[in-house]
């Protein structure tokens, strides 16, 4: 096994368990329902509209400030979801996905087979797309644009076959972190505070 594809696991739990969902905008849900079910493969799961008060009203709780949006969820696998929130044509102008705050891009993960199949998908619908390439810790990438302009990444990772694990793919040693780290803070106690809990060393290969 060599470097790039040994497992590594740290020590401590995150609160999380994982992504919900990730909730985006368009303007045309049909549009993209047939993006994402068709071409990416991601199947509906739910659909609705947002109650009234929740956009513009005093319960609002972050939604976007409009009423009775559509919000329909996709199955991204993992029991993770998309959502998109539809907005009204023409109310917001398109975002830059490089702006603080934005969302740069999205990344799903997949098996090699499920990525072959999503490329000849993509090739299919004549979506362009950068790849495959290497991304590191023997992982392969393509990176496409959804007919919103929301930038997705696919990957899959050297020698998983069915068994696809990314935190242990892509947990670091604890020095192979400090390594960039180091150019981040020079503050000891910070950095020893912030790896703690990665481990020390490699397997050999």
């Amino acid at each position: 096994m060599t470097q790039a594809s040994t497992r590594l696991r740290h020590s401590e739990r995150p609160m999380t368990r994982g992504i919900h969902h990730l909730a985006l905008n368009t303007d045309d849900m049909k549009m993209t329902i047939d993006f994402y079910t068709r071409v990416v493969g991601m199947p509906l799961v739910h659909a609705l509209k947002v109650p009234p008060g929740l956009g513009t009203g005093t319960g609002n709780r972050g939604n976007p400030p409009f009423e009775n949006l559509r919000h329909y969820f996709f199955d991204a696998g993992g029991d993770t979801m998309v959502a998109f929130f539809e907005m009204p044509k023409g109310a917001k102008e398109k975002g830059d996905r490089d702006a603080i705050a934005a969302m740069q891009h999205c990344s799903f993960t997949s098996t090699q087979e499920r990525f072959n199949q999503l490329l000849e998908r993509l090739k299919s619908a004549d979506v362009p797309i950068i790849g495959p390439i290497p991304v590191g810790a023997g992982t392969w990438s393509v990176y496409f644009m959804d007919p919103n302009g929301i930038r997705l990444e696919f990957s899959w990772q050297e020698d998983d076959g069915e068994d696809v694990r990314v935190v242990e793919r892509w947990t670091q040693t604890r020095d192979e972190a400090l390594a960039e780290l180091a150019s981040l803070s020079s503050d000891k106690a910070w950095l020893e505070q912030v790896t703690q809990h990665l481990p020390t060393q490699r397997a050999a290969a």
